[in-house]
């Protein structure tokens, strides 16, 4: 299974969002130091959930964080959240 196929079932498990959209920006980033040549080290997420609604930024970004679990983050060299 893909990078992006975990972090989308990771997250439609956790949150059933409105809207998610996963994309993969590491090809921006090639050849920049945290570009670990595996063409899955950049990503943006977008997503819209009730569950992170009225959270705080940092409460969001946690959650999302805990959703996607040690395993996943750690293969991640940016993320970058987009959170309605």
């Amino acid at each position: 299974m893909s990078l992006e196929q975990e972090i989308r079932n990771a997250l439609d498990a956790a949150f059933s969002p409105r809207a998610l959209e996963v994309v993969n920006e590491s090809h921006l980033h090639a050849g920049h130091a945290g570009d670990d040549g595996s063409g899955e080290s950049h990503w943006r997420v977008e997503i819209a959930a009730d569950e992170l609604d009225g959270k705080s930024r940092i409460a969001k970004h946690r959650a999302i964080h805990t959703a996607l679990g040690p395993d996943v983050i750690g293969r991640i060299h940016a993320l970058s959240l987009h959170i309605a």
